[in-house]
């Protein structure tokens, strides 16, 4: 069995019951930096060893570890933060599973997207995830695409270009456009502002950003 655990994105009590079951279970865990995911497996106490799975080595693994499986081994992934699979390496590795005939289970946790979304204040019941926009090569057809979106949009950002991403979309969806961001979630300074994407770029431009950044766009009304 393979299963993908969601670990806490912050606060390290966001963490269930049977995740830490599951991951005193079975034979060894798949994780993004071993250091980080050690930190967390401490605290509660988990001693299986850890195995890196990240997006450079996931691709010369993936056989490897579907064999694993077949054999009879249990295996978990998990992340730095959050849900596997959702903008963090876990895709390649379930779609090998099934292709295999490997069970797959899939464990309820932690997201970022989720709080920011619920605590934004902007319409819940339909939205899309559009997760990190391209650097380079995309952004513009991306975008295009986007602009006629009626859903609530939502992305994962850095804080270095926040700013320059808020000011990307006004030049898309107009400066009035409603907009969330959402920074540090479950954090001791977590950071949750609701305004128009104008006013947004100047409350972000007069401060030194830190931490994670979930930003949630109205759709076009």
């Amino acid at each position: 069995m393979l299963y993908l655990v969601p670990t806490p994105i912050g606060n390290l009590k966001d963490f269930t019951y049977r995740a830490v079951e599951v991951l005193q279970l079975v034979d060894f865990i798949l994780c993004e930096d071993t250091r980080t995911s050690s930190k967390l497996l401490q605290h509660y106490n988990i001693h299986k060893p850890l195995t890196p799975y990240h997006q450079h080595n996931e691709h010369k693994v993936v056989d490897h570890l579907v064999q694993q499986l077949q054999t009879g081994k249990n295996i978990a992934i998990i992340t730095d933060a959050g849900s596997p699979g959702i903008s963090d390496p876990a895709f390649l590795l379930v779609r090998a599973c099934k292709a295999a005939g490997v069970q797959v289970t899939s464990l309820p946790g932690a997201t970022a997207f989720v709080p920011a979304l619920t605590n934004s204040g902007l319409p819940a019941s339909r939205f899309t995830f559009e997760g990190f926009i391209p650097l380079k090569k995309g952004k513009k057809t991306l975008m295009e695409s986007l602009v006629h979106e009626e859903r609530s949009m939502i992305f994962y950002e850095s804080p270095m270009r926040l700013v320059k991403t808020l000011e990307l979309f006004a030049s898309y969806f107009g400066g009035n456009r409603k907009a969330a961001v959402s920074r540090e979630l479950t954090k001791m300074f977590e950071e949750n502002v609701t305004d128009t994407l104008d006013n947004l770029i100047i409350h972000f431009s007069s401060k030194q950003v830190k931490g994670e950044i979930v930003i949630v766009v109205a759709g076009k009304a």
